[in-house]
């Protein structure tokens, strides 16, 4: 009982379920007073409760496979709320998949890698993590951002930055199998390359006693159960954030950046608390594994859903945001090059945050 009590205490328990009740009285009642407030101190808490039975898995199972699974139950529920709002939007949200992708990639590379190495090089000065599994995660990830993401601007076969449907099933297979090849590197072939790279690298789990089996699929549920209250309480949400976008004649792909930042406010933690704790290897393991997941399974989905429905998918980004996309993929290479990091690359990254942000709102 006191492990129990230890791996997931009562909080941790009751959080996810009052979000989902959160949610069923959201429907019930949309008019009530104060049920917006309601619906924001739920999805806080479902977002720290994530984190937490997320840190249980990654402790039972041990890395990388902890920080997978984070990163594929997020991508899972991102993709759901896409599909929904495709298939509730027609046509009018061609471009929702790709300004979420893109949202997506250029938090991870720059809000989340950039804070992590801000905070945990400001704590301990140099961090080190293992070369090997960072290059291999990078050289798949950019092969595959290129192809979703600026590919589709230079084809021929269709007008505008869109894919035919033959063009569209073979990126979906090339997204797929990148997916799968660098899932079977990080986990069975070559996983040594995603463990701690310093003796120094102190995992808080070490001498702590592992959750039992029934303990960590309690929060294998809960952090669904989680996962699930974050993205509804995100939709819930989302009109009142619209409107205030709108308000200040916010462009359209900001909706894009709305979903993946809520979707990904778990892994954004979960990635920080890891580097301030001087673990930098599995940040950066969820961090660069968030977006290869992030890619290689919503793309696929969306783009049969296109197929399926006719629908044009516009993927090509315009000729900024393929600028923007470049430098990062550029300055990530540059700054995780030599197996160490300190203070500046994460200033540098969060530079480049700061002005994607910034040009997605003045254009």
């Amino acid at each position: 009982m006191s492990q129990q009590i230890k791996h997931n205490p009562l909080w941790t328990v009751m959080i996810p379920p009052l979000g989902i009740a959160i949610l069923g009285l959201s429907w019930a009642a949309p008019g009530l007073p104060g049920i917006l407030a309601l619906l924001v101190l739920g999805l806080v808490g479902s977002v720290i409760a994530s984190v937490h039975h997320a840190e249980v898995i990654a402790h039972r199972v041990g890395e990388p496979f902890g920080t997978l699974v984070l990163a594929l139950a997020v991508t899972v529920i991102e993709v759901a709320l896409i599909v929904s709002m495709m298939l509730s939007g027609g046509e009018s949200t061609s471009g929702l998949a790709r300004d979420t992708v893109f949202a997506a990639v250029m938090i991870i590379l720059n809000g989340i890698i950039g804070a992590s190495l801000l905070v945990g090089g400001r704590k301990h000065h140099v961090q080190g993590f293992k070369l090997d599994g960072i290059n291999a995660a990078l050289g798949a990830l950019t092969v595959i951002v290129v192809f979703t993401l600026i590919v589709p601007n230079y084809s021929t076969s269709a007008p505008g930055p869109v894919y035919t449907s033959s063009q569209l099933v073979f990126v979906a297979i090339a997204t797929l199998v990148l997916f799968a090849a660098f899932t079977f590197f990080q986990t069975i072939r070559h996983r040594d390359y995603f463990l701690p790279a310093d003796e120094g690298e102190k995992d808080p789990h070490q001498h702590a006693a592992q959750p039992t089996n029934p303990e960590a699929l309690a929060s294998l549920g809960l952090l669904l159960l989680a996962l699930v209250a974050v993205v509804l309480s995100a939709k819930g949400i989302s009109p009142s954030i619209e409107a205030a976008l709108n308000a200040v004649d916010a462009p359209a792909s900001t909706i894009g950046i709305l979903i993946a930042a809520i979707v990904l406010l778990p892994e954004s933690v979960a990635a920080i608390r890891a580097a301030h704790a001087n673990r930098l290897q599995t940040s950066l393991n969820l961090a660069i594994g968030s977006a290869i997941a992030s890619i290689g399974l919503t793309v696929p989905v969306v783009a049969v859903l296109a197929v399926v429905m006719g629908w044009p998918l516009a993927l090509g980004l315009d000729t900024k945001s393929t600028l923007l996309l470049v430098l990062s993929l550029f300055v990530v290479s540059i700054s995780l090059r030599t197996g160490r990091t300190t203070v500046l690359p994460g200033v540098v990254h969060l530079v480049i945050f700061a002005a994607y942000l910034f040009l997605s709102f003045v254009p």
